[in-house]
């Protein structure tokens, strides 16, 4: 009982009272300490306001990466590519290739970022995520013997008609009568050029000459039709690739035998209408 109360009146008497039950029951306020030299964590008594003020954790670096002071606390935070650890104060690094990244091929995870890359054929966008097919073919005419033709991630050469793929890029003549793949009849010789064939007779010869072998025609000396011709004629086919470069010999031939006083004359028979071919 306050010495006081008993000159209150009983309405002021009672007031009073509740003031005291009240301030009784009020919790502390967190920046005022029970003594003048403590305070609650995250904070420390100011002398000279004689109040608790915060701390700035942060200039103690306690965060790996940043530091953000909070009132009575602080909170660390990372760099992109990274995230907090289980401290909560270091930073780990963050596999960005297993959590999504945009990398339309293939992705690698480095520090702190990652790196997009692209399959063999492609090459990466200026994006930094994307890839594009790469066109070899339009870098190189020399890529393929015949033609090129340009694939996604890669690029095929494509040989024409009568040809086949020999490795991958250059063209190989197919020996359709080697292979069977003709339609020379029996009574044909098939014959093979590049890109094709063709069937000839099996006997081109002409009377008065007459067949001695697959290619050989003899003209018989008892014939006198025979007097002012060859004595044999022989059959020869070869296939002339074009684009050569000219001049440029074809074929050399000789005579098999001489004979004293013989003169032997060669020229073109036929074939040559347009001056292409000449004997030297």
């Amino acid at each position: 009982m306050l010495p006081f109360a008993s000159c209150l009146p009983g309405s002021l008497l009672l007031w009073a009272f509740l003031l005291l039950l009240l301030g009784a029951a009020s919790p502390q306020d967190p920046e005022e300490p029970d003594s003048y030299t403590e305070c609650t964590d995250g904070y420390e008594w100011d002398a000279d306001s004689q109040h608790c003020r915060d701390i700035d954790e942060c200039r103690y670096r306690y965060c790996q990466h940043r530091c953000v002071n909070l009132p009575g606390s602080f909170r660390c935070q990372c760099e992109p590519g990274f995230q907090l650890g289980p401290n909560n104060r270091s930073c780990v690094d963050v596999n960005e290739c297993d959590m999504g990244a945009p990398c339309e091929q293939r992705c690698f995870n480095s520090y702190g970022t990652f790196l997009c890359r692209c399959n063999q054929g492609y090459e990466l966008h200026r994006d930094g995520f994307s890839c594009s097919d790469i066109d070899e073919c339009g870098y190189s005419s020399y890529l393929c013997q015949y033609r090129c033709v340009n694939e996604p991630g890669r690029f095929s050469c494509h040989c024409p008609q009568g040809y086949q793929l020999l490795a991958t890029r250059l063209c190989q003549d197919i020996d359709e009568c080697e292979t069977g793949a003709h339609q020379c009849s029996e009574a044909q010789t098939c014959v093979n050029f590049h890109g094709g064939y063709r069937c000839v007779d099996t006997n081109r010869c002409v009377e008065p000459y007459v067949q001695v072998s697959d290619n050989r025609c003899l003209c018989p000396a008892s014939n006198p039709l025979c007097r002012e011709q060859p004595s044999s004629i022989v059959h020869r086919y070869m296939s002339i690739t074009s684009e050569r470069s000219v001049p440029a010999d074809v074929f050399q031939i000789q005579a098999t035998s001489v004979y004293p006083g013989a003169y032997n004359a060669f020229q073109i028979r036929s074939g040559n209408t347009q001056g292409d071919f000449y004997i030297r």
